[in-house]
């Protein structure tokens, strides 16, 4: 199966078939010397970073508007040597994306804190899959979103209402999976509410809430991923 969906579109998705291989990934069996080295530097760099586990995918297709794929648990560094230099290694990166909808229709993302790996980047309150995101050894996207958005933001997405689908966009640094997820409220008062929360964090992950009117209404930070699903919102499409 291998690597094999569409590229620099975005895609319906009815359902995600990701499973947790208990396997080492090839990447981290073959690079173990060159990742521990690298994340040496790294934290020298950012003590704040901590080695904890994620995934990273060996195969991913699209076939019948499902995602299939196979991915293994691997440690945080060997991510970010991944990250670093990834083409042609037989590993990319999947992660999901709530795509939180205010009452007024705006959308509300989020940027990152400055002792985190994005610092200063923008984009919805995400992080990777772990393996507490998985049931019986298949990825469950929702609790991903609403998990990632409760610890960020303060957010509780369990009770919003969801956009029918999933949705894809595959690039070749990683493919985010994203749904909308409605809460009635306005972008002021959802941000309002989200800087609260990080006021009262210890050590926030976030700097803060950002508002996006309109499909021009581009923050300066924005990850390169995140302009075509902001067009795609504001276009309207479904």
């Amino acid at each position: 199966m291998s690597f094999d969906l569409p590229r620099s579109t975005i895609l319906p998705v009815d359902a995600v078939d990701v499973r947790l291989d208990p396997g080492p990934h090839p990447f981290e069996r073959d690079n173990a010397q060159a990742i521990a080295e690298n994340w040496r530097r790294e934290v020298g760099a950012n003590p704040a970073l901590f080695d904890g586990t994620v995934v990273l995918l060996s195969a991913l297709a699209y076939r019948d508007s499902r995602l299939v794929g196979r991915c293994h648990a691997v440690k945080y560094s060997t991510f970010m040597l991944w990250r670093q230099n990834h083409q042609g290694t037989g590993a990319e990166h999947a992660y999901a994306h709530a795509m939180l909808v205010a009452g007024d229709n705006a959308l509300v993302a989020i940027r990152m804190g400055a002792h985190t790996v994005n610092a200063g980047r923008v984009y919805f309150a995400a992080g990777s899959f772990e393996p507490i995101d998985f049931r019986d050894g298949l990825v469950d996207v929702d609790f991903n979103m609403i998990r990632e958005v409760g610890e960020e933001t303060g957010i509780d997405l369990s009770d919003a209402a969801r956009g029918q689908r999933y949705f894809a966009l595959s690039t070749p640094s990683g493919t985010v999976i994203f749904r909308r997820y409605r809460i009635v409220e306005p972008a002021d008062e959802i941000a309002r509410r989200i800087s609260a929360f990080v006021a009262a964090e210890a050590e926030p992950e976030i700097e803060g809430p950002v508002i996006i009117r309109h499909a021009a209404d581009l923050p300066d930070g924005l990850m390169p991923h995140m302009r075509p699903l902001i067009e795609w919102h504001f276009a309207g499409k479904d």
